[in-house]
């Protein structure tokens, strides 16, 4: 069994993919504003960052946003410490997205186990790294409110999982698209774009209602400031048939 993201890298996509990136209508959000090049820290980790202090300043508890950290640190029992970069979480000021930097750190250890963990203790993201996370937490913000609300985030897909992919979790729903965050530095790739197919199947089997008034799949890339979006009913049957059972097992 497997992860979502695991299993895209287990197997071979048709050439071009899928879906084919280029199938999806790209906006620009320009708000003239340049990202410092001098980042520090690992680009998971900006992802993560950027991706749960989104959710929390939009008003989810942080708690539940950070909620895949805190249960990476209480694998390895470093709760309390983990509580205490949690508590030093209170906005968008410097001390607020370093605890954030590193406590999700955390999250390697719930997602993939202890081999890929490195001590949290050890992150520090420099001016550059905590500048870049701010400007891209107010642009995801304001792509909320352009194209929101947001009707369900870090959401898991209980009844949509199979024999072969036995976790993942997505990032956000609007009342009519499926989002994925993507914080890289280049447009989507076709395992991207497969991914948010996965999830869109798996969410249709889950036990989640929200899912059958999904008609769009999206990206939105703070980084670039960028939406990527595709209707669903532009992709072939077959290709959605094929995702469901070679891919995830339906």
């Amino acid at each position: 069994m497997a992860s979502v993201t695991q299993r895209i890298k287990q197997i071979k996509q048709p050439t071009g993919g899928y879906i084919k990136p280029k199938e999806f209508t790209v906006v620009n959000l320009n708000d003239g504003i340049d990202l410092k090049c001098d980042e520090n820290i690992h680009s998971s980790l900006v992802g993560l960052a950027v991706d749960y202090m989104t959710r929390y300043v939009i008003g989810t508890p942080k708690e539940y946003a950070f909620k895949i950290s805190l249960l990476g640190a209480s694998s390895i029992n470093e709760d309390g410490y983990a509580q205490k970069l949690l508590k030093g979480i209170s906005g968008l000021d410097d001390k607020s997205i370093s605890n954030a930097c590193k406590l999700v750190g955390y999250d390697v250890c719930f997602r993939a186990g202890l081999s890929g963990y490195k001590p949290v203790q050890d992150i520090e993201p420099n001016i550059d790294t905590i500048s870049n996370i701010r400007t891209m937490v107010n642009r995801s913000v304001n792509f909320l409110n352009e194209y929101g609300p947001m009707v369900k985030d870090g959401f898991t897909f209980e009844g949509g999982y199979t024999n072969i992919v036995s976790t993942g979790d997505g990032d956000f729903l609007t009342k009519n698209t499926l989002w994925d965050f993507k914080v890289s530095k280049k447009a989507p790739t076709n395992a991207h774009t497969l991914q948010l197919l996965m999830y869109y199947l798996m969410g249709i089997h889950s036990i989640h209602e929200e899912f059958k008034s999904i008609i769009n799949l999206g990206i939105f890339n703070p980084r670039l400031n960028n939406v990527y979006l595709l209707e669903i009913s532009k992709i072939p049957q077959n290709i959605i048939e094929q995702v469901s059972s070679e891919v995830i097992g339906y």
